[in-house]
């Protein structure tokens, strides 16, 4: 089997599943990395943690798979510590009252001292306090906000 090719690998199978695992149609996703917001994350001191940036038709998810190489495991081995976890984010559609990108407009800026966008999701969070999540993101995450800000109107 050529590598690449595998059933694990596929990324339209992947997207499948994970539609039918939440019962949400995937609408769009990019990679990211957690910066701030989430009240869960900033008491454990959990930042610049690396997942799936995704807007589905249920809301907004960040889903970080736990990773580890072989030194890392084996050193918890010896240490008895635990492994590493599984991390996620759900802000339900209802709870979403704005999102959109932060992004350096001048292009000298660009050029001298580059900074990844933002996607910054401004929700109101499980205590009812208005909040703001911010991920960093590709140039392409454009079309991500766009489809969490859609969701506020269906």
């Amino acid at each position: 089997m050529a590598r690449g090719k595998g059933k694990d690998s596929d990324p339209e199978a992947f997207w499948r599943k994970y539609a039918e695992r939440y019962g949400e149609k995937v609408l769009a996703y990019r990679l990211g990395k957690y910066v701030s917001g989430w009240d869960e994350f900033e008491a454990a001191g959990i930042s610049g943690l690396w997942g799936l940036v995704i807007a589905t038709s249920g809301g907004f998810r960040f889903h970080h798979f736990p990773q580890e190489n072989w030194l890392q495991a084996a050193a918890r081995s010896v240490s008895g510590g635990e492994p590493p976890q599984e991390r996620t984010i759900f802000i339900p559609a209802d709870s979403i009252f704005s999102a959109g990108i932060i992004a350096e407009k001048k292009l000298w800026k660009r050029i001298l001292a580059p900074k990844t966008p933002l996607l910054v999701i401004h929700y109101r969070s499980g205590d009812n306090e208005e909040r703001d999540l911010s991920l960093e993101t590709d140039g392409g995450a454009e079309a991500l906000a766009a489809e969490l800000r859609a969701l506020r109107k269906r």
